[in-house]
This record gives C-alpha cells, sequence and structure tokens, in this order.
C-alpha cells in the first residue's frame, strides 16, 4: 500500500494535522470510521423538520433570498417550502449564498432545525444532491472533508489485511467480508448494508478487545495471600451503626476470597449511588491492616479523597487502624511528613489523590490497592500505584452501573462484583421533567430550597459561546450570568472541564462549605462530589445526555436526610419517562443500552474508558452478548487453539496502534 504522502494535495501541513490525530499511515486513515452520516435517500418536507431534526429535506425557495445585518453580523435568509409546509432557513457569514438560490428553485438541504424565540429555523445548511449516504468525518483542523473523502475511497481499493475472525464466524453471526464492510462503513450503498457494516466492524473489534484483554490477563501475577479470621469480619459488621445489605455481604465474600489466594486479586465492585460500595472497601482495607500490611484507597478528586477519610475517621479508626490523607495541596513539611508515616507503616491506610504515585512515595508493606471512580484513573495510573507496593491485590469501584453483559467485554480483564441492593430507608430522588414555560417556576422553586438553607446544582450540556450552535442551549458561562441575575442574591458559582485544576476544586470547596447557593456546572460534577445539603439538580437540555449519564448526575443529590429533586429541562419522550419512573441505575443502564445501542453508553463523557470506535456506531445492543458468546466458544473449544493465538495477537497489535496498552498481570 502506498503512503500517506503519495496522495495528491496531502503535503506536510496536512501529513502533520493527520498524525496530530494519531493517522500515521493508511491503515489508520482507513480504519479511522465516520463519526456519522449524512443520508440524503429520503428527504423529509420542511414541514417534517422539528425542534432539534438533524435531517435531509427538500422544497423550493419561495421568493427571494435577503441578505440581512445587525450586530457586527450578517446573514441570508430565505424560506424553503412544498405543498405540506415551510421552514426559514439561515446562512450565516455566506453572503454568496443571496446569489446562489433563487425564486421557485428546487433545492435539497441538510441541517439541523432549532427552535427561536420567533420560530424555528436551520442555521446553515448544506446544498446536498439526494439519493446519497455521505460520510462525516470528525474534524482534523487543516484538513477538510472532500480530502478525507476521496483519500479513503482511493485507499480502500488498495486495502487488502487479513479478517483476523475465524472464516467460520462469518456466517454463523451474519459478518461481511472485511473489506466489504470496510467499504460500506464509509461509503454505504444503502441503510441496511452499512448497518451490516457497522456491527461486522464492531463484532471484530469487540473480539479482539476481548482477547487483548485475555492475553494480558492469562498470566495474573502472584500476591501475598492474606491469612484473613472470619471473626474480623464478623468485628468490623459489629462495630458499624447498621447491619450491612446482603448484596454487601456477597461481595465482601467474593473480596475475601480473593485476598486469601496467592493470585493478585484485579476486581472491579460497581453498584448505583448509595448502594454501599465505600463500606466494602473499609472492609477490605480493614482486613489487610488485621494481616500486617497496609492500605491504599485512591480518589480521583481531592474532595472525595478528603470525604472518604472522614469516613475511615469514622469507620475504622475506632478498631484501631491509624489512616493518613496524602493530597497535592500539602505543603512540603505536611509532605515530608506523611511520606515518612507512609514508608514507616505508622499509617496502616493511605487515603489520597494522583499524589499517592507520586516520586517519594514508599509504602513499607503495601498489599490492597483500591481506586475509587475507576474509569478516571488509566491503566498507567493504576499500574504505578501497584508497583509501590510489590504485588499487592486491587480493587476497582465504580458508582456507574453497567449492564453485566457490557461490563464483561469492556472489563474482562477484571473480575466483577455487583452491588445491586441499596440499604433500608435512603429516599429516592423525585424526578421531574419541565418545559421551558414553567422555568420560572422552577427559579421559585429553587430561591424556596435557598431560603432553607439548601444548595441547587445546574448542569449545562456546553461551555462556551463557541461551542453553541443555538442560542437556546445555554453554555455553562452563559447559565452564569443568567441564574446570578434571575436569582439575585444568591450565591452562584461554576465549574467546568476547562477550568484549571486547582481552580475548579476551589469552588467545588466553596460549594462543599455552603458558601455558595447554587452550582452551574458541566458533567464534571458527575462524580468525585458529595454535598448532602445539595437537594436540587436542575440539567439543561436534558434530552442531550444518555440515560445512564442523567442518572449519575441525579445522584449527585439526595445524599442526605432531606427530600431531593431532580429536574430535567426538555420536552417529554420516551427516553426521560423511563428515568422519571425509576431509581434503579441498573435497569435504566439497560434501557440506555437498548435504546441508544452499546457504543453510545460510553461515549465520550467516559474518559478513560476503554476505547472501541466500532462499537460506537452499532446501535446493536444484542451485538455485546453475541460477542462474549463468541469469545466463550474460542477461548473455551481446543479446536480453536490456532485462530485463539492469532485473535491475542491481532488484538494486541490493535491496540498498541491505538496507544491502549494492557499490563500483564
Amino acid at each position: 500500500m502506498r503512503s500517506l504522502s503519495e496522495i495528491k494535495g496531502f503535503g506536510p501541513k496536512r501529513l502533520s494535522a493527520l498524525e496530530a490525530r494519531g493517522i500515521r499511515d493508511v491503515r489508520d486513515l482507513v480504519e479511522r470510521l465516520p463519526v456519522g452520516y449524512m443520508d440524503t435517500t429520503h428527504p423529509l418536507s420542511p414541514a417534517q423538520m422539528t425542534d432539534g431534526t438533524q435531517a435531509c429535506f427538500e422544497g423550493f425557495v419561495i421568493g427571494k433570498p435577503s441578505l440581512q445585518r445587525a450586530r457586527g453580523m450578517q446573514w441570508v435568509s430565505a424560506t424553503i417550502g412544498d405543498e405540506l409546509g415551510k421552514i426559514r432557513c439561515m446562512w450565516f457569514n455566506q453572503s454568496w449564498m443571496r446569489d446562489r438560490l433563487f425564486d421557485t428553485q428546487h433545492v435539497v438541504l441538510y441541517g439541523r432545525a432549532v427552535r427561536k424565540k420567533n420560530g424555528l429555523f436551520v442555521i446553515n445548511p448544506t446544498i446536498e444532491e439526494a439519493g446519497r449516504i455521505t460520510p462525516v468525518y470528525a474534524q482534523v483542523p487543516g484538513v477538510g472533508q472532500k480530502p478525507l473523502r476521496d483519500a479513503v475511497r482511493l485507499l480502500l481499493d488498495e486495502y487488502d489485511l487479513p479478517d483476523p475472525l475465524p472464516a467460520s464466524f462469518s456466517a454463523r453471526y451474519g459478518l461481511m467480508d472485511r473489506r466489504e464492510a470496510l467499504r460500506e462503513a464509509h461509503f454505504p450503498t444503502d441503510l441496511d448494508a452499512l448497518a451490516r457494516a457497522k456491527n461486522t466492524l464492531a463484532f471484530e473489534e469487540l473480539m479482539l478487545y476481548q482477547f487483548a484483554v485475555a492475553g494480558a490477563g492469562g498470566e495474573r501475577r502472584q500476591a501475598q495471600p492474606m491469612d484473613i479470621d472470619p471473626e474480623w469480619i464478623d468485628e468490623f459488621c459489629a462495630s458499624l451503626p447498621f447491619a450491612p445489605t446482603d448484596a454487601q455481604r456477597r461481595v465482601i465474600g467474593e473480596v475475601v476470597q480473593d485476598l486469601r489466594s496467592s493470585r493478585a486479586m484485579a476486581r472491579m465492585v460497581q453498584g448505583d449511588v448509595g448502594c454501599g460500595k465505600t463500606l466494602i472497601a473499609f472492609c477490605a482495607l480493614y482486613l489487610c491492616v488485621r494481616c500486617g500490611m497496609q492500605g491504599a484507597l485512591m480518589a480521583p478528586t481531592e474532595i472525595l479523597a478528603g470525604q472518604h477519610m472522614q469516613s475511615a475517621i469514622q469507620t475504622l479508626a475506632p478498631l484501631g487502624v491509624t489512616c493518613g490523607l496524602l493530597t497535592g495541596k500539602m505543603t512540603a513539611a505536611e509532605r515530608r511528613r506523611a511520606h515518612e508515616a507512609i514508608e514507616s507503616g505508622e499509617w496502616r491506610v493511605v487515603i489520597g489523590t494522583h499524589a499517592l504515585i507520586s516520586e517519594g512515595v514508599n509504602f513499607q508493606r503495601l498489599g490492597l490497592v483500591i481506586t475509587d471512580e475507576q474509569h478516571r484513573f488509566g491503566v498507567r495510573q493504576r499500574t504505578m500505584l501497584e508497583g509501590k507496593g510489590g504485588s499487592p491485590h486491587v480493587m476497582v469501584m465504580s458508582a456507574t452501573p453497567i449492564p453485566r453483559s457490557l461490563s464483561l467485554v469492556l472489563y474482562g480483564d477484571l473480575d466483577l462484583s455487583t452491588v445491586d441492593e441499596l440499604p433500608p430507608g435512603r429516599t429516592p430522588v423525585r424526578t421531574r421533567i419541565v418545559p421551558e414555560e414553567k422555568r420560572q417556576g422552577l427559579y421559585d422553586f429553587i430561591r424556596a430550597q435557598a431560603a432553607q438553607g439548601r444548595q441547587a446544582y445546574v448542569v449545562c450540556p456546553l461551555v462556551g459561546e463557541d461551542d453553541v450552535p443555538d442560542a437556546e442551549q445555554r453554555s455553562a458561562s452563559q447559565k452564569l450570568q443568567e441564574l446570578t441575575r434571575a436569582l439575585a442574591p444568591l450565591r452562584v458559582g461554576m465549574v467546568h472541564g476547562r477550568m484549571k485544576k486547582a481552580e475548579k476544586e476551589d469552588t467545588l470547596a466553596l460549594f462543599y462549605a455552603g458558601q455558595l447557593d447554587v452550582l452551574v456546572a458541566t458533567t464534571v460534577i458527575e462524580v468525585g462530589v458529595n454535598v448532602p445539603n445539595a437537594t436540587v439538580m436542575v440539567i439543561e437540555g436534558a434530552d442531550r445526555f444518555g440515560l445512564a449519564q442523567l442518572h449519575q448526575l441525579r445522584g449527585r443529590v439526595g445524599r442526605g436526610a432531606q427530600e431531593s429533586w431532580c429536574f430535567l429541562m426538555a420536552e417529554p419522550n420516551e427516553r426521560l419517562r423511563t428515568l422519571v419512573s425509576t431509581n434503579d441505575g441498573f435497569a435504566i443502564a439497560q434501557k440506555d443500552l437498548e435504546l441508544r445501542g452499546a457504543g453510545e453508553f460510553f461515549g465520550t463523557r467516559q474518559h478513560g474508558a476503554p476505547q472501541v470506535p466500532a462499537l460506537m456506531l452499532s446501535g446493536d445492543a444484542r451485538l455485546v452478548a453475541r460477542a462474549r458468546e463468541a469469545f466463550l466458544e474460542v477461548s473455551r473449544d481446543p479446536a480453536y487453539g490456532e485462530e485463539r493465538r492469532a485473535l491475542v495477537r491481532a488484538g494486541e497489535e490493535k491496540y498498541a496502534r491505538s496507544g491502549r496498552t494492557f499490563a500483564r498481570n
């Protein structure tokens, strides 16, 4: 195959831009699938375009387009209609569109409809040709969509890598030939062929991912087995102010079985918000200390680490366990003292942030490592912490309920424990869908809650004005200005992912301390903050989030004794009604999987989650179960020995190319 530099128009600047996006050769480019498609095979009538619809529509230009100017901006405005209805289109900073369009002209357009105060509009639609399905690639600065499409079309003719899956699977699972699947994934002949191509490539990717993980975990490292006395578990449970649930006791039993083994524990404990995973972690840490070892618990934020420290003092200190906290904000003297206490073994349990993996932190005898909010830590970070103790047991926790089939595929290198029961007495968060016309009533409710000393979150899907294609979808910065005026004199603050870490944590600390009444935020508050006094969660543009993510955000409230509320700002639909009807995170996650597909489940919101790009395109949730079934068949059947070894090699090579490595345990 030719190199990218041999493609016409791909000079040093474009090649550099592609490399910055991880596209270094022909294979990278051909296997980088589109992020979406413009389907012009069945254009809608302008009358069928509704708020939020992104689609192809056709009609006739009604009257002469006009060029308008206001507030330093200019735009072309035209009405497109047919016998069923019409819609207004606006092209900003494209004055040439006025000469491109004329009265009675038939046009095929593609764009998203948005509702503004004076009606429904389509902003900057593109003129298309009917009858095509055109790929849309992730933006590469300096490289337009057309050069990318032309290059991929050219290279597909030359691309010929062998199919890594056993030939017998193609017929059984309805898979395409790999080369045909790639061609249809980029330039589909029709929607059915596109669906088959997506499923073929996603199935292959799920298989290779599982075998890459299996290859890494096949030789799980040895660890020091712990001689745990069953009476110690009873001691721990007896010291609690409440009895553990059956689910907690079951998972503690699974953890204890791992700790007693010379094969290092690598267990993921997942459960809904409030199910009591932290209690399981503290029990494991207590047993570790009773066996003469140290334990470490790493949290993703300083606030969460501090909260874990407070809980540890309440839970472990009465049992004689000395706990210490290590964070990045400590003074040099405090850090030196902490390092000494860790190395000498004075601190039996150490709780901290990424500071735990920093240079100079040495444990006396580290036997157990626990990471909270597992997906926030990369493999490298967890491995560094494990390396602090020679060969400790490892437990990871996640408050993101994931359907079991998906967990087994994406986290196949970890044994899985699920805490599927909530402690009694927990008050469910009351959830309501709030349309735009009731916004003022919502603000009055927030004021009433603040008057009682309560606090509220307002979550926005966007950050800055550059990200907002529609003024109706207010960014966090715009929302801060709006709420500061609308809720005066309430104290309103803001956090988002683009802020410096210290600034973000300082603002969260103010909110935690009750010095802010309302916190405007993006999804950075999805995990890592626990404010029992917060009783109201408002989610702007709720229809833009997945159900599982909405449930995670809802879990930020309802952590105290007071009744709590979650308000979804959107028009009612089936997805949002599911959230109103249940507080069961696993039921919600399963519904999300069914409605949005396996790939959407992780999406961009899960920073550090396993990267399975082809899966992102497949909407077939059943694919996960089929890929797991196929993996187990190849893994267990001796007849597949040759194929198994080839799949492990192919999987490791694929993810090594993408920068994802699987550290062998």
